[in-house]
């Protein structure tokens, strides 16, 4: 990782009286996956939207890409995607169709050809000529972030994408996550999952009334806490991975088992 993808100074941001932002600094370095926490209301929606500048700031600075987001508004779009917490595909149409479209909308030259790799990678070729309508949750969000992806963006923005998933979808998610940052993409997660964010992110910052209280490395945040005491406790599996394990199980089971 070599350099900031994001560099944000003094961010402010109301809504009539309400101060949301008071004064923001982050920096994200390119190819980190970087974590935003915080409680609904804190600010991290209008932090994203600023970036991708569908909102404008009150005061201080942002760049993204090493475009300023006031000044160079199109070029921060030209190298970024943003997946929000609902999906944006096109139910009507296949996720053929789906993927085609948006990369006939980026102008790309192979619009077909782009379709198809992007089909295979995040494993919809199956399904891909069947309407994005009757696509499981988990499918829909993998297809709306293979939207997200076509043109390879140097920045991701990912707004809460696992809000409402089973935890099959989730981890669906946090495979794709993974995979875009060995590909040396620069991830911005908002999350309201705390083992999701320790599960992905190289850094993690918490955004508390306005500003950033905290803003580390996992590791280094731990420290920030007095030492754990040693227990030794027999290890319990967690609900998640009892349903599953038990899910998967029954997939190759027939019949009914009390």
């Amino acid at each position: 990782m070599t350099g900031s993808s994001i560099a944000v100074r003094g961010l402010r941001k109301s809504y009539g009286k309400t101060e949301v932002l008071k004064g923001v600094d982050l920096d994200v370095q390119r190819g980190e996956v970087f974590a935003l926490l915080g409680s609904n209301g804190s600010g991290k929606t209008t932090t994203i939207k600023v970036l991708v500048t569908l909102l404008r700031p009150d005061g201080g600075t942002a760049r993204v890409g090493g475009f300023d987001v006031l000044e160079s508004p199109d070029k921060v779009r030209q190298c970024i995607s943003l997946t929000g917490q609902f999906t944006a595909v096109d139910e009507i149409l296949t996720g053929r169709e789906n993927l085609r479209m948006i990369a006939r909308l980026r102008h790309l030259d192979d619009a077909r050809g782009v379709a198809e790799g992007l089909l295979d990678r995040f494993g919809l070729a199956e399904a891909a000529d069947r309407r994005a309508g009757t696509y499981s949750g988990g499918m829909k969000r993998r297809l709306d972030l293979a939207m997200s992806l076509a043109g390879t963006p140097a920045v991701v923005f990912l707004d809460e994408p696992t809000a409402g998933l089973d935890p099959e979808g989730r981890l669906e998610v946090w495979k794709m996550v993974k995979e875009l940052a060995v590909g040396g993409t620069t991830v911005f997660l908002t999350t309201q999952y705390l083992d999701e964010a320790e599960a992905l992110a190289d850094r993690i910052a918490i955004l508390h009334g306005g500003r950033i209280i905290a803003d580390a490395a996992l590791a280094e945040l731990k420290k920030r806490f007095p030492p754990a005491r040693v227990e030794y406790v027999e290890k319990q599996p967690t609900l998640e991975e009892i349903y599953l394990h038990l899910t998967r199980n029954a997939a190759g089971t027939k019949g009914t088992t009390r």
